[in-house]
C-alpha cells in the first residue's frame, strides 16, 4: 500500500514539474496566458499530492496498534468496555 501511494505522489509531482517547466520553457513563446494557466494548474497539484501520499488506507495499521498481538488484544478489550 505504501509503495502505491509513494508512486502516485511521485507521479503527481512529476506532472507538476513537467507542467511548470514546459509552460515557461516552451508554451510562453506562443501564449503567455496559456503558460500562466499551466502554472496555476501546477500550483494546485502539490497539496493534492501530499493529501494522497498521507491518507491512511483501510488495511493500514492505526497509530495505537503496535504489532504485538497481546497488546493489541488488550487495547481492543478496553475499547469494548468503554463503548458499553
Amino acid at each position: 500500500m505504501y509503495a502505491r501511494r509513494r508512486r502516485t505522489y511521485f507521479l503527481l509531482m512529476g506532472v507538476c514539474l513537467t507542467l511548470f517547466i514546459t509552460s515557461w520553457a516552451v508554451v510562453r513563446l506562443w501564449s503567455i496566458p496559456a503558460a500562466v494557466a499551466m502554472s496555476a494548474v501546477a500550483m494546485v497539484i502539490p497539496p493534492f499530492a501530499a493529501i494522497v501520499a498521507n491518507r491512511r488506507g483501510p488495511e493500514d495499521r492505526w497509530w495505537d496498534e503496535t504489532g504485538d498481538r497481546q497488546s493489541d488484544e488488550w487495547w481492543r478489550e478496553i475499547d469494548r468496555r468503554e463503548s458499553r
